[in-house]
């Protein structure tokens, strides 16, 4: 398993520097998430070659790698040009990711819940011309239901992803969305099985709990999603039967800190849940 790190929270960190700031924190890998002078959120990507280059030689300098690129998109959208323009915008990506030396890209289903029929068509649609080029480039692509995506239950995100029947695509359990995805945490990794390559890991709160008014949201009737990414031990999700379910599905794959609760102890913050994952690794895993 390898223990890679989300560093959105150290994104004001110049891009070039931010290899050696992770490795300062202890960790070797990276999960490199949106960026506003890199891959920024729905947009198309702002980095040229040059940059890549410099970067990936960072990397390298600090002993560093990239195991996952991470952009958002909305492929799956109602909106037939903004889809097109997301498939425009995979496509540079990937490149992206490519010239970065990596094989490995995850993101969400995106689209919407009020729409679920037509975003799934427009998932399928945007599939269809991001297959191929993800097959001649060697990269696979591994899908979370997110809150708020056309998919949000953890079963059915599996059962999406097994109906795409490629070697290339597979699953991603995301921890803080637990309580989203029906709350059986242990139930959607099993489910998974061979399919689950790679996990986010941040703690949450169930907002379905006191009966649901453990969050109050005004206007009454809202259908905003609500969850938290927290250091490990601050919210409700079961650390001791996810890294216990972890070994018995026989996980090996990509393990990525994603909190992003403390900008302003961001640097403390990751060290904690590195510590955090490292005992719960030693007791389950080893």
């Amino acid at each position: 398993m390898r223990i890679a790190l989300d560093p959105y929270m150290l994104r004001k960190v110049p891009l070039l520097e931010l290899p050696r700031r992770v490795a300062e924190l202890g960790y070797h890998h990276i999960e490199l998430s949106p960026r506003d002078d890199f891959l920024p959120f729905f947009l198309h990507p702002r980095v040229d070659d040059a940059t890549v280059a410099a970067f990936k030689r960072a990397l390298a300098e600090a002993e560093v790698s990239v195991t996952s690129v991470l952009p958002l998109y909305k492929w799956s959208g109602p909106d037939e040009d903004e889809r097109q323009a997301a498939v425009r915008y995979w496509k540079r990506a990937i490149q992206i990711t490519v010239d970065l030396g990596v094989n490995v890209m995850n993101s969400e289903f995106n689209g919407r819940p009020e729409a679920a029929p037509a975003s799934e068509a427009q998932f399928w649609r945007s599939l269809e011309e991001l297959l191929p080029v993800l097959e001649r480039e060697g990269v696979r692509l591994v899908l979370e239901p997110h809150p708020d995506d056309f998919v949000e239950d953890g079963i059915e995100g599996v059962n999406l992803v097994r109906g795409i029947n490629s070697d290339l695509v597979s699953f991603l359990y995301c921890a803080p969305h637990t309580f989203h995805q029906g709350g059986d945490l242990a139930a959607v990794m099993r489910h998974a099985g061979p399919l689950l390559t790679q996990v986010h890991i941040a703690d949450s709160f169930d907002h379905r709990g006191s009966s649901g008014l453990r969050y109050i949201v005004n206007p009454p009737g809202s259908t905003a999603r609500i969850h938290q990414h927290l250091d490990i031990g601050q919210g409700e999700v079961d650390w001791d039967l996810f890294f216990r379910t972890l070994h018995e599905v026989r996980f090996d794959g990509i393990a990525t800190v994603c909190v992003f609760a403390w900008e302003e102890r961001a640097e403390d913050s990751c060290r904690h849940n590195l510590a955090q994952i490292n005992q719960y690794v030693d007791k389950y895993l080893r």
